[in-house]
Parts: structure tokens; C-alpha cells; sequence
């Protein structure tokens, strides 16, 4: 683990700190001034450097504020905490604009000032996984159960030629799926043509599909390829088929059983060489029995089924989706990339998403724009998410609880007007939800229920109870009734996103 850089004029500060922090198993470096910080900087290998840095706000030889705007030009995503007495407490907090992550105020109360620093260590660990993660640049993203599921599916058919029908809501990444699995097929080599059928006219969807011969209708004044031709040697992606008029159905279906199609207007048959991926939002099998879809070639399309999963329904994924959309954002705009509080990421965590991860990335990329600090608090949020962000379960409230709730920002019953009979109807209505998804997966053949929804009950669990103490594991934990150890190994086990 890289090393707290401390940086002070006064020795005994230096002393207490470097001690308190080795007991922590928090290795540590010091410095007098900003300019050996700077000469030691210019010293270190580009991966090297402090994991955070705590420097005074006045020192003989240099500023702490100089400090900071030096240090985040080089290194932006370092903590920063700086240290000063009550007289600069003006110019520590002007220092937040300038990228501080927090001040320490003098005298400080030794404990609170390692949970700080510690605080800040956790920001730059998952900063520098963050970063890891985007430069590998993912197609795809998450770490739900059902999101593996996919993952898994995708790795099976890598080496695959047959038709594939994706299912999922509108914007869950029906297409991303596609593209992963094109790219992993042996077709990579070849094109990857999406076509939104919902989104063509009718009349020139045939055209579009299989194209046309000049002169085949008013305004065709020359021969055109349709999407097959282009996807000749690589894949087609049929979005929103369920929205596909009936007698081009038919057309399709041809292609599909015999690889087979004439141009509008045509007379030769032209070979499809494509392998052909569909997606719907909708219930196929319903729109078979309303006579609005073939059955014949609903069964040719449903040769391999890959449901894609709702946002809510992965609600673990949010946490790292966010800060991925966040951070791509911020390159897509040349900005520095935006934090955001825990609180907020809770609200975003029980948001019912119904525009799913696309719903999510525009959010995101919203608040980059939107949000007028480098912290995201929940204040700052879009109007949907703050009117319709489904509040956390409250059971019946002790007062130590309703006092730490209230310093969340959370609403027990009795501060919401809500009576002990309603909080205890939720109670029963999540009880109900849990029995029924449980039956769901049950009938559904999984053999692993049990792990799965454990595994979602503690992620739960360890949110909701860092949410509460802002991030503070020990008192997390001890809210929980585990023990300190057992909640970093869970944390570390479920992928939690602190």
C-alpha cells in the first residue's frame, strides 16, 4: 500500500500522526514544506506517490493551498486533506473548490482525525479501481447474479452460428449483448448491422431489410444492398422484431429457413450469409396468440433465449454503473470527474429506474453537467429520482435509531407521520415480496436460490447500515450486531461499492 504523505512545519503534529497511523497498519512519510513535497514527487515512479496526502494550511516555505492546485495537477484523483486552525477556516473551506477532500480543523481530536484519513484512503482505493476497470474499457458491466448469468451465456455461445432472441426492457442494453456476442463469435471479423425495425416506416422497412433494384418504386433511381447484403459475413441485428409487420414476417422467415431473399423489384436470388440476432421488449408468445406475430418463425428466432434483466432488478450494479457512467461522462465533456456522496448513491440505489441502464447513463451525464459541486449529494439529484426514489423499509424506531436516521436523512415513521402499524405492514409487504421472488426463482428450475438471494439480503443489509453511519464501517458493524472483521470480508466478498 502506497504511503499517507503528511506534511507540516511542527514536529509534534508530524509525530502524532505518523504514530497513530502506523497503528493503524497505515504506512507513512513526512515533510516539513510543499517544496519537498514537490522535489519528492518529481522523484517518484509515475505509479508511486502518496495514497493521500494531509499537509498544513501554513507553512514557512510554502502554502498548503499552493500545495493543493500543484498536487492536483498532477495527480487529480488524490485526497486531499488539509489541516488548519480556526483562524483559516475561510481559506480551508475556499479549498474545496480547488479539489479538497476534506479539512481538519486544530486541535484535532486524534481518533476522528484517522477515521478521516481513513476515509480517505477507502475514496482513493476505489478511485484507482474505477480507473482500472474504465481503462480496460467493458463492453458490459455488473456483478449481479443475473447479469453473470448473461456473461456466462455469452462465453457459451462464443463459438456459435445459431439465431439468438434477447429479451429485456426498453434500455436495459439489449444491442450491448449483441455486440458481445458478435464480437466474441467467429464473425468478428465481420460487420455488426443493427436495424430498429420499430423505428422504419412500413413501406420502406423492405427496402431497408433487403433492398431495392432501380426503378423497383418512385424514387428508386438506383440499385441499393439492404442490411443483409451489408452484414454479409458477420452479423444482423434485428431490434424491436416484435414490432415487425406480418407479411415481412414472412419474407424473413424465408431467409432465415433457406439463407435466401430477393431485392424489392428483383428477380435473382441473393445468398444471406448472416448470422441473425433478435431483441423485443415484448411478450412474443402473447403477440403469437393475439395473431399479430407467425408462430413459425417466433419458434426460428427462439432458438437460444437470453433474458437481459431490468435495472431494478440488479440493484448491486448500480453503485459501479454510476461511477462508471460518471467518469465516462466527464471524458466525454473534458471535465474532472464528479464524486458522488453516499447518501445520494442510496437514493440512485432505490430509484425503480423504468428507462433501465440507459435511463442511468443519462442521469449520470446530467449531474456531470448539472451539479454544481465536485461532491454529488442527494439534494442534487434530477426531480424523477428525488419525487420517486422508493425510501428504504424503517422498522419500528428506538430513539438512538431515529437519532441516527435523522443525521442520514432519513425519516423514521414517527418523524414521517407514519404509524407503527404502517411500518409494520411494509415489513410484512417485503416479507411477502421475498416469498414471492423466492417461489419465482424456485419454479424457474435454479438450483441455487438460496446463495442468490442471501447474497442480494446482505448487500441490502451492509448498505443500508454504511448509508446510516456515513460510510463508517465499525459502527456499521456494530449496528448489525457482526463483527468488524466479519463486515470488511463481506464487503469485500459482495463487491460493495462504499
Amino acid at each position: 500500500m502506497k504511503p499517507i504523505w503528511i506534511v507540516d512545519d511542527d514536529q509534534s503534529i508530524r509525530f502524532v500522526l505518523e504514530k497513530a497511523l502506523l497503528r493503524e497498519g497505515l504506512p507513512t512519510r513526512s515533510f516539513t514544506n510543499p517544496r519537498e513535497v514537490l522535489k519528492a514527487l518529481d522523484a517518484e515512479d509515475p505509479q508511486g506517490g502518496p495514497q493521500v496526502l494531509v499537509s498544513d494550511i501554513r507553512m514557512p516555505g510554502g502554502s498548503g493551498l499552493d500545495l493543493l492546485s500543484a498536487i492536483k495537477q498532477r495527480l487529480p484523483n488524490l485526497p486531499v486533506i488539509i489541516m488548519t486552525a480556526f483562524s483559516d477556516l475561510d481559506s480551508a473551506v475556499s479549498a474545496f473548490s480547488s479539489g479538497a477532500f476534506e479539512y481538519l480543523p486544530k486541535p484535532f481530536d486524534l481518533p476522528k482525525a484517522i477515521e478521516l484519513i481513513r476515509r480517505a484512503v477507502d475514496e482513493a482505493m476505489r478511485d484507482e479501481v474505477a480507473e482500472e476497470q474504465i481503462t480496460e474499457a467493458p463492453e458490459m458491466l455488473g456483478q449481479a447474479p443475473a447479469m453473470q448469468d448473461v456473461f456466462r451465456a455469452i462465453g457459451r455461445l462464443a463459438q456459435s452460428h445459431v439465431t439468438v432472441l434477447i429479451t429485456g426492457e426498453s434500455g436495459s442494453g439489449k444491442e450491448l449483448v449483441a455486440r458481445a456476442l458478435h464480437k466474441h463469435s467467429p464473425r468478428a471479423h465481420g460487420p455488426f448491422v443493427a436495424i430498429n425495425t420499430a423505428a422504419i416506416p412500413k413501406d420502406l422497412l423492405e427496402s431497408e431489410l433487403f433492398g431495392h433494384e432501380r426503378g423497383a418504386f418512385t424514387g428508386a433511381q438506383t440499385s441499393r444492398r439492404g442490411r443483409f447484403e451489408q452484414a454479409d459475413g458477420g452479423t444482423l441485428f434485428l431490434d424491436e422484431i416484435g414490432d415487425m409487420p406480418f407479411d415481412l414476417q414472412t419474407r424473413l422467415l424465408r431467409v432465415l429457413s433457406d439463407g435466401n431473399f430477393y431485392r424489392v423489384g428483383g428477380h435473382s436470388a441473393v445468398k444471406a450469409n448472416v448470422r441473425v440476432i433478435a431483441a423485443t421488449h415484448q411478450d412474443l408468445e402473447q403477440r403469437v396468440k393475439e395473431g399479430v406475430f407467425r408462430e413459425d418463425l417466433f419458434h426460428r428466432l427462439n432458438v437460444i433465449r437470453l433474458r437481459l434483466p431490468a435495472l431494478r432488478e440488479r440493484r448491486e450494479d448500480v453503485p459501479m454503473l454510476t461511477r462508471y457512467f460518471l467518469q465516462r461522462s466527464a471524458q466525454q465533456l473534458g471535465v474532472e470527474p464528479k464524486r458522488i456522496a453516499e447518501s445520494a448513491l442510496a437514493q440512485l440505489c432505490n430509484f425503480q429506474f423504468p428507462g433501465n441502464v440507459r435511463q442511468l447513463e443519462n442521469i449520470c451525464h446530467w449531474l456531470t453537467v448539472m451539479a454544481p459541486a465536485q461532491v454529488i449529494e442527494s439534494k442534487d439529484l434530477p426531480p424523477e429520482v428525488l419525487q420517486l426514489a422508493t425510501p428504504t423499509p424503517v422498522p419500528v424506531a428506538t430513539a438512538e435509531s431515529t437519532a441516527s436516521m435523522a443525521e442520514a436523512g432519513v425519516q423514521s415513521p414517527e418523524t414521517s407521520g407514519i404509524s407503527q402499524a404502517a411500518a409494520a405492514s411494509t415489513v410484512s409487504a417485503w416479507e411477502g415480496l421475498l416469498e414471492s421472488e423466492a417461489l419465482q426463482l424456485l419454479e424457474s428450475g435454479q438450483t441455487d436460490v438460496w446463495d442468490a438471494l442471501t447474497r442480494r439480503f446482505e448487500t441490502r443489509m451492509i448498505q443500508a447500515a454504511l448509508f446510516t453511519t456515513r460510510g463508517r464501517r465499525i459502527e456499521a458493524a456494530q449496528k448489525l450486531g457482526i463483527g468488524r472483521n466479519t463486515i470488511t470480508r463481506k464487503i469485500q466478498e459482495l463487491g460493495i461499492q462504499e
